[in-house]
């Protein structure tokens, strides 16, 4: 009962830091937002912890810096664990296991569901007309447009496509594959939680 109640709260605590970090990373994105005082407690929050990792040279190259995006995926993975073992109240071998695949999930996940939101941003942008020449959406095209291209190439077998075509199908290759995998992976969660040792 301890365990559970503990990792319930733990959840909560890990969704609403996540929430916040989230929101951090998009102001940096957005230079023209202020918030003023806000600003300033939302940056000692958490400006330590994403500054943690900024400082993995493996998260940044010459022109990107995708550190935020594995510190999200951190906490994502320590959500679906506090979240897994609250659910569980209890330790398994097929908890264990359960564990280990959920993580990996989440991380997973986490990816699919940040490269969707780019994704629907980058359909709007263009379905009304907003300047793509703004760095954001420099920024969102350099994340993007590899997958769309390898996506794309397997579909359409290297046919040129007009990019509109090309985005709205990356779009619903990744939806499809953060829905299937969703299910696939919380049936196999299930039977490794339900395993009796």
């Amino acid at each position: 009962m301890v365990l559970t109640t503990l990792m319930r709260i733990l959840g909560a605590f890990s969704s609403i830091y996540m929430l916040l970090c989230s929101l951090r990373v998009f102001m940096t994105w957005m230079p023209g937002i202020r918030m003023g005082r806000a600003e300033m407690i939302l940056s000692s929050l958490v400006d330590p912890y994403l500054g943690a990792f900024s400082r993995i040279r493996l998260f940044r190259t010459e022109r990107f810096d995708f550190s935020p995006i594995a510190a999200l995926a951190v906490l994502s993975v320590l959500n679906r664990v506090f979240s897994t073992l609250a659910y569980s109240g209890r330790i398994s071998l097929g908890f264990v296991l359960g564990l280990l695949l959920g993580a990996a999930w989440s991380a997973l996940s986490f990816v699919l569901s940040f490269l969707l939101a780019c994704a629907v941003l980058r359909i709007v942008a263009f379905m009304a007309g907003w300047n793509t020449l703004h760095p954001i959406w420099l920024v969102i095209d350099s994340i993007l447009n590899p997958l769309l291209f390898r996506i794309n190439r397997i579909l359409y077998r290297g046919r040129a496509v007009q990019y509109r075509q090309g985005l709205f199908t990356g779009l619903l290759a990744i939806l499809l594959l953060r829905m299937a995998g969703g299910a696939l992976v919380g049936i196999l969660n299930r039977l490794l939680i339900s395993l009796p040792f």
